[in-house]
């Protein structure tokens, strides 16, 4: 039987505010915002719905070359032919010629510095022999990744029919090359790349939060007609980082005030708090034919949970587990969960331990709840 019971955990003081918390009302036409320390989405808008990336699709492609540079396939010193394929690319470029042969540090900062189209047929040409193929392998990788609203026909982001991605599926990316590839992370953060002194006007970073001190260190822009202006962006202060994924924005300036505004709402409308600490105690759960009729519920870490700085009503949890717990019981297992509502933000759900061992009750015991089981089946009512 699933029981809730509502936690004797007493949170923490909260003081009721005039005002509940607002959503952030983007005018993109979706947009995903991550809080990665917490694992909370703080804004989901059309979050899922495949839409044309525009360049911010060069994550993949980055994402594939630290793979091979992660597997051994390559290194940073590894040249790579420039074909005819790659020179004809027009839009963003790091002007290369087809006598070049860059090396993958040179691709790398000429994708995320200069979103050089060139770079990325390079790549896909390099790795998979064939943009065709290595479309057809990102697509497959980020499927395993759980992005399952992205299809690549392309490696640049190129407009084509059916090249798609989704702002949740941008944010996964991004969060896996945080994560993933902390090595090389650092290259997104950089301001200026150009390659061979070529192409000076182009040299420049288009992220417009780098150098406005609010902690942004990547990912990347995107801008065609047909998807407006995007940017997957993240940023960290102090033990926080947040990343997000925004389209569909009518200008390089809208997006830019757009950006600034959500790292400023991200970080000043929402606080960490620790709400349950590992060991303590925070609720009991029933234990059939147990030497003890119940154990104590645990968080087996501390339980830290962003809340917004204004809230109407308190946070409150429940424990959820299926029950009573047969025993024996072992201490340290996982038995329930505890699932904290906070107010505009999605139900959040943290494994809960047991306390201690409860071994199985001796035959006295257990003889006495059968008898008990079976006064209440037949006469419905529980013997005294």
């Amino acid at each position: 039987m699933l029981h809730r019971l509502r936690s004797v955990l007493l949170l923490f003081a909260l003081a009721l505010a005039a005002l509940p918390a607002r959503a952030f009302e983007t005018t993109a036409t979706a947009a995903w915002v991550y809080d990665m320390t917490t694992g909370t989405v703080l804004m989901d808008k059309n979050a899922d719905q495949p839409l044309p990336p525009a360049s911010m699709s060069k994550l993949m492609t980055i994402n594939m070359l630290f793979e091979a540079l992660r597997d051994g396939r390559v290194t940073m010193d590894t040249r790579f032919a420039v074909s005819s394929n790659a020179t004809a690319m027009g839009g963003s470029t790091m002007f290369l010629q087809e006598t070049d042969r860059p090396t993958v540090s040179d691709l790398i900062h000429g994708m995320i510095v200069n979103s050089g189209n060139d770079a990325c047929v390079v790549v896909a040409e390099g790795l998979a022999g064939t943009e065709a193929a290595f479309s057809a392998q990102m697509t497959e990788r980020a499927r395993a990744l759980g992005m399952t609203n992205s299809t690549f026909i392309n490696s640049s982001g190129w407009p084509a029919p059916g090249h798609r991605m989704s702002m949740r599926d941008l944010g996964i990316l991004a969060q896996h090359l945080i994560e993933d590839f902390p090595e090389y992370y650092p290259i997104f953060a950089e301001t200026e790349f150009n390659f061979m002194d070529r192409a000076p006007a182009n040299a420049r970073n288009r992220n417009p939060l780098l150098e406005l001190g609010v902690g942004a260190d990547g990912l990347k822009t995107g801008h065609t007609q047909e998807a407006g202006y995007g940017l997957v962006g993240s940023a960290k202060q102090g033990d926080r980082r947040i990343i997000f994924a925004i389209t569909g924005l009518p200008s390089d300036k809208v997006r830019a005030e757009e950006s600034e505004r959500i790292v400023a709402w991200a970080f000043r409308q929402f606080s960490e708090k620790t709400v349950a600490r590992a060991a303590v105690r925070v609720a009991e759960a029933e234990v059939h034919l147990g030497a003890a009729d119940s154990v104590g519920l645990v968080p087996a870490e501390d339980v830290r949970l962003l809340v917004p700085a204004l809230v109407q009503g308190s946070v409150t949890a429940e424990v959820v587990y299926n029950g009573p717990l047969l025993a024996p019981v072992t201490a340290g297992s996982p038995v329930a969960e505890l699932v904290i509502h906070v107010p505009d933000l999605p139900d959040r759900s943290f494994p809960l331990v047991a306390e201690g061992d409860v071994g199985t009750a001796g035959f006295a015991k257990r003889l006495t709840t059968a008898a008990r089981a079976l006064f209440v089946q037949y006469v419905g009512a529980p013997a005294s």
